[in-house]
């Protein structure tokens, strides 16, 4: 299969919202439609899980990682680790998600985390901060696959105001700056507005540093 390059010269530029970077429809649905393929291979070593928070709450949102390290949660608390919650190694950051990294980020350090949410059709993310990396000056980028999911934007403390907008597939989102530890979240799927996926939900992809 060719391999996908991405020019970001020839790409929709950003709106800024609260720090936070939106670049709208900066994936194609052919560049969509193959990084879902790569999400499934990973699925397949690396099978979604449900996390279990310290409070014994399970999480509505499904994850798996890819890369160095992922990130999981059970009844320890969460935190990243080197394997999966069988054991076995993460599966590799594929080329076609690793490129959008490194043609917005090019400064940036190599991702060395790629979490993989998926959101059915009532499944949600309350507000939180990404916190547990230790260097927060560099950014965290997620690309959004599948059906539009409306992300809430805070502050960098909780409570105050808030922000929404709706995140549609092919979209991919720049948290850095001033914005990196702002509180944020998905709190609704709208449910069949994407046919990337026969059976409907949402894929969040979020790339980060994490040494």
């Amino acid at each position: 299969m060719t391999e996908i390059e991405y020019n970001a010269n020839n790409r929709p530029d950003p709106q800024e919202i609260r720090g936070f970077l939106h670049y709208a429809s900066w994936l194609t649905p052919d560049e969509q439609a193959r990084i879902l393929a790569d999400l499934r291979e990973i699925v397949a070593r690396a099978p979604l899980f449900s996390p279990v928070l310290s409070s014994g709450k399970v999480m509505s949102v499904r994850m798996t990682s890819a890369g160095r390290f992922g990130w999981i949660a059970d009844r320890n608390g969460y935190r990243y680790s080197p394997v999966h919650p069988s054991g076995t190694p993460w599966p590799e950051i594929p080329a076609s998600i690793q490129k959008i990294w490194e043609a917005i980020l090019p400064e940036a350090r190599p991702p060395e985390s790629c979490l993989i949410n998926f959101y059915s059709e009532n499944a949600k993310m309350g507000l939180h901060q990404d916190r547990d990396e230790a260097d927060f000056s560099q950014p965290v980028l997620s690309i959004s696959l599948g059906d539009d999911g409306r992300f809430r934007i805070g502050s960098s403390t909780r409570g105050g105001s808030t922000q929404s907008l709706w995140l549609r597939s092919g979209d991919v989102m720049v948290m850095g700056d001033e914005a990196r530890l702002c509180y944020h979240g998905i709190d609704k799927i709208a449910a069949g507005t994407s046919p990337l996926m026969r059976n409907g939900g949402r894929v969040n992809i979020t790339l980060r540093v994490v040494t």
